[in-house]
């Protein structure tokens, strides 16, 4: 059994809450063989840009809710 890389402990830790789990090991050996690259982000999905505007859609289900 091989032991993991710095990097791959690092991301392991940074990215999960418990570090020593099967989840968090199976990780960074991804990290460690190159199949996965670390964001180092929590996260980071971007809202859907509507520019403040409700979708057509949305506006009339919220309308009929609200009747």
């Amino acid at each position: 059994m091989a032991k993991l890389c710095p990097k791959g402990k690092a991301a392991a830790k940074r990215k999960f809450k418990v570090y020593p789990s099967a989840y968090a090991n199976m990780y960074a050996s991804g990290v460690c063989s190159g199949k996965i690259t670390p964001s180092g982000k929590k996260g980071s999905r971007k809202k859907a840009g509507t520019g403040g505007h409700m979708v057509a859609g949305l506006a009339r289900r919220k309308r009929a809710a609200c009747a």
